[in-house]
């Protein structure tokens, strides 16, 4: 479930027969919704009933939608599961707001996951949730989409890749040092910049200062889709991120036979073995210093045998499974009446834990209201589709 995208709202279904609810609730700012806590009830409860859910399953701190659906889901009684993707700090008034949203979504939460280690001793220090129900589940990667080139490449001109977004957050203001210092450096270094973003204008105006046009290339935004044909395009990936709880785009590169130089921020050290990485500060100089030394290392670097590893250490059908062990683990964990419930929120603070604790209650009756003015039994339950694939075509089939 998720807000409307453009004219698109209603329901479609996708590959596998994967079904989406495109919420009609518009974005408006950074494809988030207008915080409305009430409002999503009705149609949120509506939903949850049809479909016969058992587990509400959560994502983003940054996601208002996420926030409000759990709170309705677990006034309905329903196991809720929360995964934070992201890392943020303590000190700044946007990190102080989010932290205080994210520890009243997880003060009745069932089970919690976290991209990385580092994340969840973020995710435990922000919220206040008990480590022993947040679990670690790392991204992964589809090696069937990220192959290396048939060819290997000649390390007469070395490339460097960077697909990022261009903002502060992913270190597009080291970029705008670490580039005209490398060109000066190897004559034969040339650059491919993939993304958009707000600091693409610095980078823009550092090409034209020092002469690069012709040493760096600039894409703009790159679909999905093309990310790989733009990867296989150079020998090493590079990531200047200021803080990532995981960062997959350097699984997608080194699945694509690229050996990485990325900056030694959150949960980055331990997403690949150290001979398939070279870390370094989030500094101008200390990156040149990894640069340097990651061209050193290319030619012992085999894209193939890069690949065959990557297959091995990350999976989907991995990740999987041990969600569903997480998912098993929330159905395990006992009901509670809204009278248990509220103690959670008191120890959220002296005037936030009040504050929690009369959201909750409002939100409990009126929940209480839309069962008297629409009763269970008066919402339709959707009958299962079973997806059948034959040899020419898929067929749906109703199993009602």
């Amino acid at each position: 479930m998720t807000h409307s995208y453009g004219k698109r709202t209603g329901v479609r279904y996708v590959t596998n027969g994967l079904k989406i609810y495109y919420v009609p609730w518009r974005p408006f700012l950074m494809q988030n919704t207008l915080p409305t806590f009430y409002l999503t009830l009705p149609i949120i409860r509506t939903i949850l009933i049809r479909e016969k859910i058992s587990i509400v399953h959560g994502h983003q701190a940054f996601s208002t939608l996420c926030h409000e659906a759990l709170m309705h889901a677990r006034t309905m009684g329903y196991k809720v599961v929360f995964t934070d993707h992201s890392l943020y700090g303590f000190a700044d008034v946007g990190s102080i707001h989010m932290n205080k949203v994210l520890q009243f979504t997880l003060a009745d939460i069932s089970q919690a996951i976290c991209v990385s280690h580092t994340s969840k001793e973020n995710t435990v220090l922000r919220s206040g949730i008990t480590p022993d129900r947040v679990f670690v589940v790392p991204n992964a990667v589809d090696t069937a989409m990220f192959t290396p080139s048939p060819c290997r490449l000649s390390c007469d001109e070395i490339v460097i890749v960077v697909i990022s977004r261009l903002v502060y957050r992913k270190g597009a203001d080291l970029l705008v040092e670490v580039i005209p210092e490398l060109c000066h450096l190897f004559s034969n270094v040339r650059f491919i910049v993939g993304g958009d973003g707000p600091k693409r204008v610095r980078l823009e105006e550092m090409r034209e200062k020092h002469s690069l046009q012709d040493r760096v290339e600039m894409l703009g935004a790159v679909p999905h889709a093309r990310v790989r044909s733009v990867l296989i395009s150079g020998h090493i990936f590079l990531n200047s991120s200021l803080t990532e709880a995981f960062c997959i785009a350097i699984l997608e590169a080194a699945s694509c036979g690229l050996l990485t130089v990325s900056t030694r921020v959150g949960g980055v050290p331990e997403v690949l073995p150290d001979d398939m990485i070279v870390l370094s500060e989030p500094d101008p100089g200390d990156m040149v210093r990894a640069i340097r030394k990651a061209i050193v290392m290319l030619p012992s670097i085999d894209p193939y045998v890069m690949h065959q590893r990557m297959k091995k250490l990350y999976s989907w059908h991995d990740v999987a499974k041990r969600t569903e062990i997480v998912y098993d683990r929330a159905l395990q964990s006992s009901d509670e009446n809204l009278l248990q419930r509220l103690p959670r929120y008191l120890k959220c603070g002296s005037w936030a834990g009040k504050l929690f604790c009369l959201v909750m209650i409002v939100n409990f009756l009126l929940w209480r209201l839309l069962d008297l003015w629409q009763p269970v039994e008066s919402i339709e339950e959707v009958p299962d589709l079973v997806f059948v694939r034959n040899e020419h075509e898929d067929v749906v089939h109703d199993s009602t």
